[in-house]
């Protein structure tokens, strides 16, 4: 009798060992892939000898502190014949002051306004088919305008089209905080979504673009039914590289890393739009959206901590920081990784927080559930509409009614980059 009861309790014993240590050992498997492909994340060199001329179309609204600099870091660059088009859908824009200063200090080069009349869904990409149209050149570069490139950039962008296959090209991004609740959104977009684009690449998921920076040449363009054809998306850098990988063209990143200003100051603002993404997610991927639990490394390493199983715990913490620091500290040689890198647990136990509150039944079901309502951009999409936060654009006011295949694509756009659905395309 008491050797079956002793024979139970180290049966007991054994399944609390399994329960606590898997889900840790999965979470440090991840990170170890993580790992294993930002350090085979290798892009082709910046381009030499002929340069085809350029258009850069820069979608614009409204107008912040280093917006400027981030136009003016475009004006600079080491390329011999480009021009820059500058997009809005009012004329007393604020972010036209901003333009004119820019064509005030660079009077040479080929700087021009275009004032559009936004008819669809995504007000961004009406301007940007109106800015398209009005183009000289035959490769066109988009950035979203808070962007701030090194000079070398459109080298490195026009560098992939040498090869004819190459129909679009993109790039990572990392993003600066000047408070300690934008530190955290810039460490999650340095350690765990640029890990998770890398480790989407290695695995084949080919098909996606960043709104950082969207290349292409105009016959691509054409093929795709021009900016028009992505028009009824609020998810166009998604739809973007969907439709041109759909047309046989492979989507490359190239290896220039662009900076952005990191997301709400505030840790409320944070906490608001990281919900909504999840939410979004969850309603669109609900497999995926539950499944990505198992990657939150650090809530497991606690778990096997408190568990006293120390190896399981210790492992998936290690991988979890040597993936962040080769994707966001050499990678994106992004200097607050290293500075900062011992807050990667506590930004991934916000987190799960997020993921906890956006899976609490207050938003399961009914009205709150419905896709119509949690159409929210991603990260890196500024759409043309009034800002609810800073870098955050609320759905385009339209009374256009997408259908549902739309309303599930716009969900797949915000799931390719958001920080917590980049582990369920996986």
């Amino acid at each position: 009798m008491g050797g079956r009861i002793a024979g139970g309790v180290r049966r007991g014993a054994g399944l609390v060992v399994i329960v606590l240590a898997v889900p840790a050992l999965a979470a440090a498997a991840y990170f170890l892939l993580a790992l294993v492909a930002a350090l085979r994340w290798r892009r082709p060199e910046a381009a030499l000898g002929d340069l085809p001329p350029v258009s850069i179309l820069k979608p614009m609204h409204g107008t912040s502190a280093g917006l400027y600099q981030a136009i003016r870091s475009h004006a600079v660059q080491d390329y011999p014949e480009f021009e820059i088009l500058f997009g809005v859908g009012d004329a007393n824009d604020a972010a036209l002051a901003d333009v004119e200063r820019l064509k005030r200090e660079f009077p040479a080069l080929p700087l021009r306004t275009v004032v559009a009349r936004p008819n669809a869904p995504n007000a961004k990409v009406a301007v940007l088919a109106e800015l398209a149209r009005q183009a000289r050149h035959q490769i066109l570069v988009v950035s979203d305008d808070d962007i701030t490139a090194g000079p070398g950039y459109l080298r490195s962008v026009v560098e992939p089209f040498r090869n004819p296959k190459v129909g679009l090209v993109t790039c990572l991004y990392r993003a600066r905080a000047q408070s300690a609740a934008a530190r955290v959104e810039a460490l999650g977009i340095a350690t765990e979504f640029a890990p998770s684009v890398m480790v989407a690449r290695m695995l084949g998921v080919v098909d996606f673009a960043l709104g950082s920076t969207m290349a292409l040449r105009v016959e691509t363009l054409r093929e795709i039914g021009g900016f028009e054809a992505i028009a009824g998306y609020l998810a166009d850098d998604y739809q973007l590289g969907r439709k041109v990988a759909a047309r046989g063209y492979r989507v490359e990143f190239c290896a220039a890393v662009v900076e952005t200003e990191a997301g709400p100051a505030s840790w409320g603002g944070i906490w608001r739009h990281q919900v909504r993404w999840a939410r979004t997610i969850r309603v669109s991927r609900p497999a995926g959206y539950y499944g990505s639990v198992v990657t939150q490394a650090t809530f497991w390493a606690v778990l096997a901590f408190l568990g006293g199983q120390w190896w399981a715990g210790a492992a998936a913490l290690a991988a979890r920081i040597l993936a962040g620091l080769a994707a966001g500290g050499v990678i994106l040689q992004d200097r607050q990784v290293w500075r900062w890198f011992w807050l990667m647990p506590l930004r991934d136990l916000f987190g799960f927080a997020v993921w906890a509150a956006a899976s609490a039944p207050r938003f399961t079901g009914g009205a709150e559930s419905s896709t119509s309502k949690l159409m929210e951009p991603s990260p890196k999409r500024r759409d043309l509409t009034p800002r609810t936060g800073h870098g955050v654009s609320p759905v385009v006011d339209s009374p256009h009614q997408p259908s549902e295949q739309q309303e599930r694509d716009q969900h797949l756009g915000d799931i390719q980059k958001s920080h917590i659905s980049s582990h369920s395309e996986l």
